[in-house]
């Protein structure tokens, strides 16, 4: 069966919204994909405003930007879709949206971009609301990428995406687990726009710091890090605990920058077990930050895991891909999240479904 579905994802890193048309196939229980057309819509100054404040506006407000932005997506995949030429050729929209809070401790997880009003907007059926169920029956509702990786990617052991948060899945004899490792582009883009800069290219800047030791030590020794998995960050440990820590420092920006790289390097580091020869997906953003990712590879080395780097395409829209999947699944009434990756009481057929048409 053949499906055709668009794919968004708006991450941490507040970058935009990325939009992957895919072709998605299964054949005799063998998946495989192809991103026909794919582009990040960057967020204005009103929108990245807006996403950044919103965790401190009322719960009215909150509701009405919620419905706002879901418009907002509807009407700007609308506008992708007659832009490529796929009126009539899009057979479902999957919306993952933009996380504002994610408390599974507390059986609540909210991500913003009402998936309604993208139905409204676009005339086809929407699935949003992802991780939803996954945390009703006990599960972190995270990393849930780890599902593509399993019908999609076999002939690799580990994955890792680095985007505003990292996240690492690791493929064992009989199951995956995945946990997020530690906050990466949200602190890195916000130490980089101190310096005037949307992002620290290449890590350009990052390469020409040095690593402060007190400061390095007092991230490493955070109480996540020591937590087991099941486990996931909100996108608020980035901005209220790392970049609040780093800011106690007084050190230059490339100071600062070239520390977080190493921390960000040695939690990946420290999340490998030593073993046979292995090979690992890097994807997101952050696997363009050449600086970032020599630093990773040496840790990796150590311990006999190859890091491979996938064309540019499925590094920036693997999220967005996957998200296609996890929508194609809910349509099929299939399992979408794996609770041996979130804890939850069970694998479960995630997404609230929205009709487009009658």
């Amino acid at each position: 069966m053949v499906y055709y579905v668009i794919g968004t994802m708006s991450g941490s890193s507040m970058d935009g919204l990325d939009i992957a048309y895919c072709r998605i196939e299964e054949v005799g229980g063998k998946w495989s994909f192809e991103i026909e057309q794919a582009a990040c819509i960057e967020f204005d100054e009103q929108w990245k405003q807006k996403l950044t404040n919103i965790t401190n506006v009322s719960a009215k407000d909150l509701l009405l930007t919620h419905t706002e932005f879901g418009h907002w997506m509807g009407k700007t995949i609308h506008q992708f879709i007659e832009e490529n030429n796929l009126t009539h050729k899009v057979h479902l929209i999957a919306s993952h949206g933009h996380t504002v809070f994610h408390e599974p401790a507390l059986g609540m997880t909210f991500q913003m971009g009402d998936g309604a009003s993208i139905a409204a907007e676009t005339q086809l059926s929407v699935v949003s609301d992802l991780r939803n169920l996954d945390v009703a029956l006990g599960g972190q509702g995270a990393p849930i990428v780890p599902i593509g990786e399993q019908l999609f990617w076999s002939d690799y052991h580990y994955f890792l995406n680095i985007g505003g948060i990292s996240n690492l899945t690791i493929k064992s004899a009989d199951k995956f687990v995945a946990f997020d490792v530690c906050a990466a582009n949200r602190v890195l883009n916000l130490i980089a726009n101190e310096m005037g800069m949307a992002y620290d290219k290449e890590g350009i800047e990052a390469s020409k710091g040095s690593i402060h030791q007190g400061l390095l030590n007092e991230l490493n020794n955070l109480d996540y890090y020591q937590k087991p998995y099941p486990k996931s960050l909100s996108n608020e440990f980035g901005l209220d605990v790392l970049f609040s820590i780093i800011q106690k420092y007084e050190l230059s920006n490339q100071d600062k920058l070239r520390t977080m790289c190493e921390h960000i390097a040695y939690q990946i580091g420290e999340s490998i077990m030593p073993g046979e020869s292995q090979k690992m997906m890097v994807t997101g953003g952050g696997a363009f930050n050449t600086f970032l990712m020599k630093l990773i590879s040496e840790k990796l080395l150590t311990k006999n895991v190859e890091v491979v780097i996938p064309d540019s395409k499925l590094i920036q829209y693997k999220e967005a891909l996957v998200m296609a999947l996890i929508g194609t699944l809910r349509w099929r009434e299939e399992n979408n999240v794996l609770s041996s990756v979130t804890g939850a009481s069970r694998s479960s057929v995630g997404g609230a479904l929205w009709m487009g048409q009658e």
